[in-house]
C-alpha cells in the first residue's frame, strides 16, 4: 500500500471525535492504541465490528491499550448510530471515541484506503506509544475483522516489546506459550537473557536457528 506503513510515524492530525477534539499524538502518548476505520455509519459489517470493539473493551483496558474508531460521517451521525451498535451486540458499550471524517480527508492520510474500491477501507493500525505503526490489517468490504486475532496480534507485539524485540512469537502463538529467540541474539546472549534455559530444535539442516524459550 502507498502512504504510511509499518514503522512510520502517524501524522499528528487534529481530529474531531464523539468525545472531544484532540491531536492524534496526544491521544497516543504513553500507551498503545488500536486505531480502526470504517467506510460509513449505519452499515452492516461496521455495526457488528464497532459492537465487538465495545464488548472487548475490557480486554484492551486490561492491557493498558486505548481504542480509537474512525468512520466517514459526521459527529451527529456517529452519535445517532451508537444506539444501533450497542443494541445489536448485547453487552457492548461504545465508550471509545470515534473520529468524524465526512469529507474523507483523514482516511488517505492514515493510509486506510481500499485499493480495490478506491475508497475508505476497513483498516486497523496498532500504534505504539512512540506514535509509530507497529502492525496493520486491511480487510476488503466483504470481510469483517476477527477480534480474537486482533487481541492475539496485540499480545504478540506487547510481548516482543517487553523483551526489546529479542524474541518473536511463532505461528498460532497465544499468551503463556513458548516464544522463539531472534536470530540476531547469539547463544551466549540467549543464555543471559533466558537463565531458565532454552531448547534448540534439531533440524535436518543442522542449523541451530530455531530456539524456543518460555517467557513471562
Amino acid at each position: 500500500m502507498p502512504g504510511i506503513t509499518l514503522g512510520d510515524t502517524v501524522p499528528n492530525l487534529e481530529v474531531e471525535t464523539t468525545h472531544k477534539n484532540f491531536k492524534l499524538h496526544d491521544y497516543f502518548a504513553d500507551s498503545w492504541t488500536v486505531l480502526f476505520s470504517h467506510p460509513g455509519d449505519f452499515t452492516p459489517v461496521c455495526t457488528t465490528e464497532l459492537g465487538a470493539m465495545g464488548k472487548y473493551a475490557h480486554e484492551f483496558e486490561q492491557r493498558g491499550v486505548k481504542l480509537l474508531g474512525l468512520s466517514c460521517d459526521d459527529i451527529q451521525s456517529h452519535k445517532d448510530w451508537i444506539p444501533d451498535i450497542e443494541a445489536f451486540t448485547p453487552g457492548s458499550k461504545v465508550t471509545y471515541p470515534i473520529i468524524a471524517d465526512p469529507n474523507k480527508e483523514i482516511i488517505p492520510q492514515l493510509n486506510m484506503i481500499d485499493p480495490i474500491e478506491n475508497g475508505p477501507s476497513r483498516a486497523l493500525h496498532i500504534v505504539g506509544p512512540d506514535c509509530k505503526i507497529k502492525l496493520s490489517f486491511l480487510y476488503p468490504s466483504t470481510t469483517g475483522r476477527n477480534m480474537d486475532e486482533v487481541l492475539r496480534a496485540l499480545d504478540s507485539l506487547l510481548m516482543a516489546a517487553k523483551h526489546k524485540n529479542k524474541i518473536a512469537t511463532p505461528v498460532n502463538w497465544k499468551p503463556d506459550e513458548p516464544v522463539v529467540i531472534s536470530p540476531a541474539v547469539s547463544d551466549e546472549e540467549a543464555k543471559k537473557l533466558f537463565p531458565q534455559g532454552f531448547k534448540t530444535a534439531e533440524l535436518p539442516s543442522k542449523k541451530g536457528y530455531l530456539r524456543v524459550a518460555d517467557v513471562s
